[in-house]
């Protein structure tokens, strides 16, 4: 399959009143999503964690007992979305639900020793994963992006 030139490889856009999105933060992002997702997913393989899954079972571990409605918050995203992350974890033995004694219509969040031996072992997998993947970054550059990034995730409500 022919790969099409970038706009940056091609010659000068002859519509000049579009602006190239090589020049937009969000196309970039973007991009470089996808590109560590995919990567992500080739290194933890077709039966390891999904990127959300592995994000989820790593704060069910750093914060035990966290309700669902937090973990949702801390994610960044809908309750409703967490439901099959929720239920990918338990499937494999990797977290369970409790009821909060104090209010019986939630659910926390509890890691296994399953679940603690699975994110630890894809930690490894996931460390490994970034540094081949930002072997293009120097160290200072590395910490400058994450700080550029936390920056902006600061913008959540």
């Amino acid at each position: 399959m022919k790969r099409l030139k970038t706009s940056l490889e091609s010659e000068a856009n002859p519509n000049e009143e579009y602006t190239d999105l090589e020049g937009f933060v969000g196309y970039n992002l973007k991009r470089a999503y996808v590109i560590v997702s995919q990567d992500f997913r080739q290194t933890l393989g077709d039966e390891g964690l999904a990127p959300r899954v592995f994000s989820a079972l790593a704060l069910i571990i750093q914060f035990p007992r966290i309700t669902q409605s937090d973990l949702a918050r801390k994610l960044g995203i809908e309750r409703s979305g967490l439901v099959a992350i929720i239920d990918d974890l338990e499937r494999r033995g990797y977290v369970s639900r409790e009821p909060v004694l104090s209010d019986r219509r939630v659910q926390a969040l509890a890691p296994t020793e399953a679940g603690k031996a699975a994110c630890l072992q894809a930690q490894e997998a996931v460390k490994a994963h970034e540094a081949q993947l930002l072997s293009c970054l120097t160290a200072q550059e590395t910490q400058t992006l994450i700080r550029l990034l936390r920056k902006i995730r600061s913008l959540e409500d």
